[in-house]
């Protein structure tokens, strides 16, 4: 629901104080509302969550994009005494929601590799002098050295710890983000009394098997759970069947020429795909680039704007792109190769409509025996038998390394050690005494990883084939009653065919 919003009147801190009261009421907070952002009222939860971590409290929101999560963490850090780390996956992201407090001559700062060194340089002054309210930085940033011995020092004073798109623990920390499965130790390692620094994860998706992940991947400790429904009922939902590569590629060409003088992305699962795919269609006169994860980071940065400004109409890209990136009249989303989980389809095709004016959002899919064009079935097996492969790799690094050891000294003899310990530690058979060091569980392991990603990507290949609704399909994977709606949606491409 829009709520009612007046014209922003900013002010330089000199003019901006807040003090916050010893038990700060609604109103206290509303107040402080209007005059950061110029927003008159919170939306649910925004109130409830900002309450909870005042009182210290941990907590778990689930809040579709656009919902205004940043506020949740940034009101409290800003009225507050002390730093709130702010944990975030990518430099766009951390960059963009930065940039917006700086303008507001809000005291907040960036930690991340892409700064030069005299940045960095003083960002780390700024942190030592106790000059920061918010510092968002990477999981790999926040563990490095230099950093965890300054935020260890007593004159740091850590007013609490926000865990930003924490859907990232479960998609990416058993896999090329292991420092992710690190940050349940945090308090721990900082060697503060555990009952003083509220720990709160958000994220616009997960399930409740994904937000169980969350809460036992971060040690959560008795979290308060908000959750809103994900339902875009601007998103027009669509999936089609293809023959073959060739028909695929077809279909591609004649949606984007459908929708020439509108702006979208194309996803797709493998880097690889993202260069053919954007060449093949450079080839026929479309004004799309790839995006991917080898990109540089000034490439990614270009390329980024290029497709904000209106430069280029559409990018190819892989599920990096777009967290963390507003384009509001973003109008179309296709997915040439379908996500293997539901948790990532939502999270992408959340990129349109975010003007909240209608959106298409259309999936290619093989048909259903792969007789014919097996790409999905292939892009299933490859992901599978990648994570079998990191599995058998920490069950036999289990049998190497110590029962109770040290990640850095490990790490000079067993390079891939981090990813292996991740497993590990994602099937319950490690803890993690300190971010750094580690003891191996006795016993048996109590979650099987790879049943896990099958039975997730049994529920989006059933959502892809199914002919009910599609988002009332949604709903109900991601939450119980309450989430649903009561009604067919009516605007997605089943519902259309019932109706016709």
């Amino acid at each position: 629901t829009e709520l009612g919003k007046i014209r922003p009147t900013l002010q330089s801190p000199s003019k901006l104080s807040i003090p916050l009261p010893a038990m700060a009421d609604r109103q206290s907070l509303e107040e402080a509302l209007r005059r950061i952002w110029g927003y008159d009222h919170f939306r649910y939860p925004q109130g409830e969550v900002i309450d909870c971590l005042l009182a210290g409290r941990d907590c778990l929101v689930v809040l579709p994009t656009g919902g205004g999560k940043s506020i949740c963490f940034q009101l409290p850090a800003l009225l507050g005494e002390g730093l709130t780390l702010v944990v975030s996956p990518l430099v766009a992201l951390m960059e963009d929601q930065v940039q917006s407090l700086r303008r507001q001559n809000l005291p907040a700062a960036c930690l991340h590799s892409q700064l030069s060194r005299p940045e960095r340089k003083h960002v780390l002054y700024q942190l030592g002098q106790q000059q920061l309210k918010l510092l968002y930085l990477s999981p790999e940033t926040l563990l490095s050295e230099p950093v965890w011995n300054l935020l260890r020092q007593p004159q740091v004073k850590l007013q609490g710890i926000m865990l930003d798109e924490a859907h990232c623990l479960v998609q990416w920390g058993d896999s090329f983000r292991p420092a992710y499965r690190r940050l349940g130790a945090l308090r721990r390692g900082l060697g503060r009394d555990k009952d003083e620094i509220p720990l709160a994860a958000f994220t616009a998706t997960a399930d409740r098997q994904q937000q169980d992940l969350i809460i036992a991947g971060l040690n959560l400790r008795s979290p308060e759970c908000f959750q809103v429904s994900p339902h875009r009922p601007q998103l027009h939902l669509k999936v089609k069947t293809v023959l073959s590569e060739y028909c695929r590629r077809q279909q591609l060409r004649r949606f984007l020429l459908k929708h020439l003088q509108e702006t979208g992305l194309v996803y797709v699962r493998t880097r690889t795909m993202a260069i053919h795919l954007a060449q093949w269609l450079q080839e026929r006169g479309f004004d799309s680039e790839a995006y991917h994860g080898g990109l540089g980071p000034h490439q990614r940065r270009q390329l980024e704007q290029k497709w904000l400004t209106g430069q280029i109409s559409s990018v190819v890209c892989t599920n990096a792109f777009g967290l963390g990136i507003d384009k509001p009249d973003t109008r179309w989303v296709l997915h040439y190769q379908a996500p293997l989980m539901l948790m990532d389809y939502l999270q992408e095709v959340g990129r349109a409509g975010r003007d909240l004016q209608p959106a298409e959002c259309l999936t290619l899919i093989s048909e259903p025996t792969g007789w014919l064009d097996s790409g999905d079935r292939q892009l299933r097996q490859y992901f599978l038998s990648q994570a079998s492969k990191y599995l058998r790799r920490a069950e036999v690094l289990s049998q190497q390394i110590p029962s109770q050891g040290n990640l850095r000294q490990l790490k000079l003899h067993f390079p891939d050690v981090e990813m292996a310990l991740a497993w590990l530690h994602r099937r319950g058979r490690l803890e993690w005494l300190d971010p750094f060091n580690y003891r191996i569980t006795p016993g048996h392991s109590h979650a099987n990883p790879l049943e896990e990603l099958k039975s997730q990507y049994r529920l989006m290949k059933q959502y892809l084939n199914g002919s009910h609704c599609r988002w009332q399909t949604i709903l109900a994977a991601f939450g119980d009653d309450s989430l649903g709606i009561r009604q067919p949606c009516g605007t997605c491409d089943n519902c259309l065919a019932k109706r016709r």
